[in-house]
């Protein structure tokens, strides 16, 4: 889910790329005599696609980071709270959110979170 993440995160770099180019190099825009586009909506568009690259592949490499944790069995809050901010991401991130939360509420797996030796069987 984490490749998927940071793979659909790198959809802006379209927009980031046009906004360079109208920053830039505004003459490829001309069309038969008309005006190139106004610089300040190359950097809207450089702004926005920067943004919400760096949101998605943060947002991959906390995925990451809660597998790694669920597998080594620690820090339970941030597992259940990612769980909970994956179910906003349809189709697979609701599905793995939703799974993610069913099976740390249940009592043993809380338990497992607890022991003083988690971990220590886990590569």
């Amino acid at each position: 889910m984490a490749g998927l993440s940071a793979l659909f995160a790198c959809i802006p770099i379209i927009h980031l790329t046009l906004g360079l180019f109208m920053v830039f190099a505004p003459e490829t825009f001309h069309n038969r005599g008309g005006n190139a586009p106004p610089a300040f909506l190359g950097w809207f568009l450089v702004i926005f696609a920067a943004m919400f690259i760096l949101i998605g592949w943060t947002f991959a490499a906390f995925i990451f980071t809660t597998g790694r944790f669920l597998a080594k069995r620690k820090h339970y809050m941030f597992c259940l709270v990612m769980g909970g901010i994956e179910c906003l991401f349809m189709p697979f991130g609701t599905v793995l959110g939703v799974f993610t939360i069913i099976l740390l509420i249940q009592e043993p797996v809380k338990q497992l979170f607890n022991s003083p030796n988690t971990g220590t069987n886990v590569t």
